[in-house]
């Protein structure tokens, strides 16, 4: 059985988790407690140098770290990657652009409101927010002409552009002015199999 080193309350492990259910791949969570330092002890840290999570062991005791990575793995051969060339370069496209955009802009505002940061550091949490409007702009026009963000169909490029997007409105961002999203989230939402646990910051 594979294990997934995880934290609940991280949506890029919440990434793995929806995946693993569609797949009905059983796993193993085993839980890192981030905010006491464990992703950075040794033990962690021979498994995921940048000492991170999700890190996913498979069963021949090899380790896959970065969600996206996760989520290419666990896809291939799946109907969550498609074998098409440029369908699959799509959606390596909406996985990049989640992780240079939705993630810095909008996890990252949100953790530091919770900690309290976006307070002490207004200048730079306005940046962050300014950065995450701008990416949900571009999710936007997209998504008012497809239903999904890559290939014509759901696949890993929604499942990760989701983690974080579903949550930006707890940065302080509005998001009653982007209609296409709010479908977009109750599409995925409904894929069968779906489940979302992400848990809330301690």
């Amino acid at each position: 059985m594979v294990k997934l080193y995880e934290h609940p309350a991280s949506g890029n492990c919440m990434k793995a988790r929806i995946l693993l259910r569609h797949l009905e791949i059983p796993y193993e969570s085993v839980v890192l407690d981030l905010f006491a330092g464990e992703a950075t002890e040794a033990e962690h840290l021979a498994r995921n140098p940048s000492g991170e999570v999700p890190t996913l062991e498979l069963e021949n005791g090899e380790f896959i770290a970065q969600s996206g990575a996760i989520l290419l793995y666990l896809a291939e051969g799946t109907q969550y990657l498609p074998g098409d060339p440029v369908d699959r370069a799509h959606v390596h496209q909406w996985l990049f652009f989640e992780q240079n955009g939705i993630e810095p802009g909008i996890a990252t505002s949100r953790f530091w409101k919770w900690k309290g940061l976006d307070l002490e550091r207004p200048e730079a949490n306005a940046d962050r927010i300014a950065r995450g409007e701008d990416e949900l702009d571009v999710l936007e026009a997209h998504l008012a002409e497809h239903d999904f963000l890559a290939a014509g169909r759901y696949t890993v490029a929604d499942i990760a552009n989701y983690a974080y997007t579903h949550v930006a409105h707890e940065t302080g961002i509005d998001m009653t002015g982007r209609p296409a999203i709010a479908a977009w989230i109750a599409r995925v939402e409904s894929q069968p199999g779906f489940v979302n646990d992400l848990a809330p910051f301690p």
